[in-house]
This record gives structure tokens, C-alpha cells and sequence, in this order.
């Protein structure tokens, strides 16, 4: 199997833009890749961006981010207020910022929601994301939910059990207010890594899988 080195050591910078519809959905859709990442890449430079959350979500999504960044070599953080649940209805807003977004920065990698999430603030994000970024290569990562949408995915990155279980502390440490969810668990967080790691043989058992559409060589 060829084997991309997305961690492989250079003097280059690169550049990675990881888009969120809510605070928690990038950490849970591939925090473990931006850990591994991070730790193998000191000059990554990150911006992350939260596009609903007001309050105490967004302090989460402040603190969460700080972690999950500290080992990159620049980030930024853009925490946005467009209304939860109703992205459909303010697509032209947010295809607005996603211009202003693109004008100031050119990603080697960009990571969104699949294009098949049954959340529609979700699919609106995957949506627009490939409606801006022509030419990039685009991660789909994937939110387990009530829905069952989760399908097949076919781009993998192997995890440390150690990043596993670091995603997973940030993850209950940063997100207090989704406590009284019957599925943000431990072991659900677990369970999908596990899972992924058992489709890619990944040598300590776990893997974040993405749906790449589109790879140019």
C-alpha cells in the first residue's frame, strides 16, 4: 500500500485549515490527525475555524482549540456566530466569510464535515467548502450522532494510542456542556478510532478515517 507522509519532516511551512460548524466538531472529527501532526511538524501553521458558538460554547471551543494547537508553529482561531441549526438559510453569510477566509490564506490541506452528514449545518459546511477551494486537497471527517450516518471512509491516518487517549481527555476535560449527551462518551469517541484503526490495520489499533473526493499526483 503507498503510504502519503503527511508527517514527514521539512523546512517548509504548510498550512492546514480545519472548519467546524460547532464547537467540539473539528476536535471529534479529526483532532487526533492535528495532534499527530502537530507533534511531527513544528512548523504547521493552523487556522481553525468554529462558525456557531456564542457564550460558553465558544470559551469551550477557545480552550479546546488552545490545547489541541499548543505544539503548532502559528494558529489562529476564528470563532464565529452564525445561528445553530439554520446554516441552510444564512449559506450566503457564511460563503461570504469563507472568501474572506480564502483571500488570506492557501492550505496545503483543508478538513470539513462529510458531505453526506445528515445535519444540515454539517452538509451545508462540506458543501460550501468545496464550492470555495478549488484547488486544495479536502479531508471529510466524520461525527458519530443518533442519525447513523457514518459510511465507508477511504483515507485513514493511524493514531498513537497515546494521541488517542489525549483527543479524548481534551475532548471530556474542554466540553462540559455536552455532558448530558447519551453519546459524547469516552467510549464512543473510542469505539469510532477503534473501528477505523481495524479497517487500515493501523499498528496500535486506531485511526481517524476521512472521505477524500478528489487526489491529484
Amino acid at each position: 500500500m503507498l503510504r502519503l507522509l503527511l508527517d514527514k519532516r521539512d523546512d517548509s511551512p504548510k498550512r492546514i485549515v480545519c472548519l467546524g460548524a460547532h464547537s467540539d466538531d473539528i476536535e471529534i472529527g479529526c483532532g487526533g490527525t492535528i495532534l499527530r501532526l502537530t507533534e511531527a511538524n513544528p512548523n504547521l501553521e493552523i487556522h481553525w475555524v468554529v462558525l456557531s458558538a456564542q457564550g460558553t460554547r465558544a470559551e469551550e471551543a477557545r480552550a479546546s482549540a488552545y490545547d489541541f494547537l499548543r505544539k503548532a508553529g502559528r494558529a489562529e482561531v476564528y470563532i464565529k456566530q452564525f445561528q445553530d441549526g439554520f446554516f441552510p438559510y444564512c449559506g450566503g453569510d457564511i460563503k461570504g466569510f469563507f472568501e474572506e477566509l480564502k483571500a488570506t490564506v492557501e492550505p496545503d490541506i483543508i478538513f470539513t464535515h462529510c458531505r453526506h452528514d445528515l445535519h444540515q449545518d454539517h452538509r451545508t459546511m462540506a458543501e460550501l467548502t468545496w464550492n470555495t477551494f478549488r484547488d486544495h486537497l479536502v479531508l471529510e471527517y466524520e461525527i458519530p450522532k443518533y442519525d447513523g450516518d457514518l459510511q465507508s471512509p477511504n483515507f485513514f491516518v493511524h493514531l498513537a494510542s497515546q494521541i488517542c487517549q489525549q483527543k479524548i481527555d481534551y475532548l471530556m476535560q474542554h466540553f462540559a456542556t455536552q455532558a448530558n449527551r447519551h453519546w459524547f462518551t469516552p467510549e464512543t469517541f473510542q469505539a469510532v478510532m477503534r473501528l477505523r484503526g481495524i479497517e487500515s490495520r493501523a499498528p496500535e489499533g486506531y485511526a481517524e478515517g476521512f472521505y477524500c473526493r478528489k487526489v491529484v499526483v
